[in-house]
């Protein structure tokens, strides 16, 4: 464990800060689950519907810093393509 308070405090900020990511990644997971959902169940207009909002989470996730840019722009990019292979 931490001896110095420096340290003890940075093991408080970092547990806080996993915390905090852990709850964006998930909210980005069941986000990205639903639309998955709904590709798989080929509902072109519930999936088209889920697809802004979705994207939207993963932006966010990103912009917090949960995620890597990349892997934002990534998953983004695979679930538009699935959306635009349903039709319509």
């Amino acid at each position: 464990m931490a001896n110095s308070p420096s340290a003890r405090k940075r093991a408080l900020q970092s547990e806080s800060n996993r915390q905090r990511n852990r709850a964006y990644r998930s909210r980005m997971h069941t986000a990205v689950k639903q639309l998955r959902h709904a590709i798989e169940q080929h509902d072109s207009v519930k999936a088209r519907l889920l697809l802004p909002e979705t994207i939207r989470v993963v932006d966010a996730t990103a912009a917090k810093g949960a995620i890597h840019h990349n892997t934002a722009s990534r998953t983004k990019s695979r679930l538009a393509r699935a959306v635009e292979a349903l039709g319509e």
